[in-house]
């Protein structure tokens, strides 16, 4: 667990890197010197964007490719910038522009769809080429039982609503410590 200084600086990052694209300057990042160890451990996050409740922009990485810190402001820039489901934030949007977290567990399969707990778990859906993932909050923001937060995984990842059924489908369960710039404390 993060405590919440380091929460709070990890949202700082994320708000400061969207404001230096959106000024045409480069990002400046603390140096690993300047940041608590947790912060400079590899992570998988995502960095979520909402616009008057609603959402307006999340990427992340489920993989630990990059310091957590550095995986933030890299999240939230493509969040606000790259998120093909939306238009690149404009500078007149960011104010009102509320910042959620999600630091990333390791993922684990899934053997029995018994274990995956709506709440706790996020999940991955895989076949083939196909694969979606959403977050363990999604399923609680929509009120969603295990079955519809399989299906909707399934749907993400451009498959049927019971691909999770199927022996060839892969499925995995991950969970996140979330918090946001209303939750941060």
């Amino acid at each position: 667990m993060l405590t919440t200084p380091q929460r709070n600086q990890l949202l700082r990052i994320a708000r400061e890197s969207i404001e230096a694209v959106l000024s045409g300057r480069r990002p400046e990042l603390p140096s690993p010197e300047q940041l608590d160890e947790p912060l400079t451990r590899p992570s998988g996050c995502f960095v979520t964007l909402h616009a008057q409740g609603a959402l307006r922009g999340c990427i992340g990485t489920i993989q630990a490719l990059a310091p957590l810190y550095q995986a933030i402001s890299s999240s939230a820039i493509s969040a606000a910038f790259r998120d093909p489901r939306f238009f690149p934030l404009a500078p007149d949007e960011l104010p009102a522009i509320d910042l959620e977290i999600s630091v990333m567990s390791p993922i684990v399969p899934v053997t029995d769809v018994a274990e995956i707990e709506v709440g706790r778990d996020g999940l991955i859906v895989s076949r083939g080429r196909n694969a979606g993932l959403l977050l363990p909050q999604v399923a609680t923001q929509y009120g969603w039982d295990r079955d519809e937060l399989l299906q909707h995984t399934c749907q993400k990842a451009g498959l049927p609503p019971d691909a999770w059924r199927s022996p060839e489908t892969r499925i995995e369960r991950f969970s996140a410590e979330v918090f946001g710039e209303q939750t941060a404390e």
